[in-house]
C-alpha cells in the first residue's frame, strides 16, 4: 500500500501524487508498487524493497541523488500463542524533494505522524522529520520495555505461591526480546553517529539538537534493555531455584513416608512368616495383636520425632 501526504499550514492531508514535500508512505508494498516508485524517483528498486527483509541491518547508504537509512524499530508478534515483542526494519530514503518510508507493517511510529499527534512536523523539513521518526522509534522502545518489566513483575509476584513452568517460558521469551532490543538498538546507535556527520541536506538550527536528545533517548534505551535483561536472569535463576527446592520438599515427604510405613510392613511380614508359633513373640498371648500393633505405633512416632529433631521434614 502507497499514501503520500503533505503538511500545509501544519496539518497533514493526503496527496493524489508525487509532488515536491511529499511523504511517500509505503506499507508492505508489491514489487509493482516498488518499481513505479523508484522509476518516477529514479532509485533502485532494491534499496527501495530493503526494509522489506527482515534480515536487513541497519546502516547509512549514500547513493547518487538520494540517502537509504536502516533502522530497527518494535513490533508485535505471537510468540507460543502469545503476543510478544520483536523488531523489523524501517526504511527511509530522502531525495532532494521527497521523503519514502518503507516498512512491512503499519507502526505506531508513523501513524502519530498520519494522526497529527508530533508537534511542529513538517514533510517539507526532510531531515528533522527523519529525527523526529528516530526519536519517536527510541521512545516505543523504551515504552515496550517498561511493559516487559511489568510482565515480569507479575510473574516474580507469582514466585511464591502460583509459579508454573510456562511462567519460566514467558521468562525466556521476555530475554528474548530483550536480546533481539540490544542487538537492534546498538545498531541504531550506529546509524544515529553517522547522521551526525550527515552534510548532504540542509539542517535546520533545532536538527543538531534534536539528534542530540535522539542519540541520549536511544542510548537510555540501551541501558534499559541491559538492567532489564539483568533482572529477568535473577528472576528466572530465582524461579528455578525455587521449582528445585518445592521437588526436593515433595522428594523429601516421600522418602519419610516410605520410612515410616517400612517399619509396620517389615514387622507384619516377620509375624507372616510360616514358622511355628511358639518362637513369635506373644503370639499365643490374648492380647498379642493389640500390643504388637501398639509397639508399631511406638515405633512409628519415636521414628517420626527422632527425623522431626534431624529436621528431615
Amino acid at each position: 500500500m502507497v499514501t503520500i501526504y503533505r503538511t500545509d499550514d501544519r496539518k497533514i492531508h493526503e496527496e493524489g501524487k508525487i509532488a515536491p514535500g511529499v511523504w511517500i508512505n509505503m506499507v508492505n508494498p508489491t514489487v509493482t508498487e516498488a518499481e513505479e516508485i523508484a522509476e518516477e524517483l529514479n532509485l533502485d528498486v532494491h534499496d527501495l524493497l530493503a526494509a522489506l527483509d527482515e534480515e536487513e541491518s541497519s546502516r547509512v547508504e549514500l547513493e547518487d541523488g538520494y540517502t537509504l537509512i536502516l533502522v530497527d524499530i518494535p513490533a508485535k508478534e505471537i510468540r507460543h500463542d502469545k503476543e510478544a515483542y520483536t523488531t523489523v526494519p524501517l526504511g527511509i530514503i530522502l531525495t532532494m524533494d521527497e521523503i519514502i518510508t518503507v516498512c512491512t507493517e503499519e507502526t505506531s511510529v508513523l501513524m502519530a505522524f498520519i494522526n497529527g499527534r508530533v508537534k511542529e512536523f513538517s514533510t517539507k523539513k526532510k531531515l528533522r522529520f527523519v529525527y523526529q521518526i528516530l526519536y519517536k522509534v527510541s521512545s516505543l522502545y523504551q515504552a515496550n520495555l517498561r511493559i516487559i518489566d511489568k510482565k515480569r513483575t507479575e510473574i516474580e509476584e507469582r514466585i511464591d505461591s502460583a509459579t508454573e513452568d510456562i511462567d519460566l517460558i514467558d521468562l525466556h521469551t521476555l530475554e528474548s526480546t530483550l536480546v533481539y532490543f540490544a542487538t537492534s538498538l546498538r545498531a541504531n546507535a550506529v546509524v544515529l553517529d553517522r547522521l551526525t556527520r550527515y552534510k548532504r541536506l540542509e539542517q535546520y538550527p533545532d536538527d543538531k539538537d534534536l539528534l542530540e536528545d535522539v542519540i541520549v533517548e536511544n542510548q537510555q534505551a540501551i541501558e534499559m534493555t541491559m538492567i532489564y535483561r539483568d533482572i529477568i536472569n535473577g528472576t528466572r535463576e530465582l524461579m528455578s531455584s525455587v521449582l528445585d527446592n518445592r521437588l526436593n520438599n515433595v522428594m523429601k515427604t516421600l522418602t519419610v513416608i516410605t520410612l515410616v510405613m517400612g517399619i509396620p510392613t517389615l514387622i507384619s511380614g516377620l509375624y507372616g512368616m510360616n514358622v511355628a508359633g511358639e518362637w513369635m513373640p506373644l503370639s499365643a498371648a490374648p492380647y498379642g495383636f493389640g500390643i504388637i500393633c501398639l509397639l508399631i505405633m511406638v515405633i512409628c512416632t519415636v521414628t517420626l520425632f527422632v527425623l522431626k529433631r534431624k529436621k528431615i521434614f
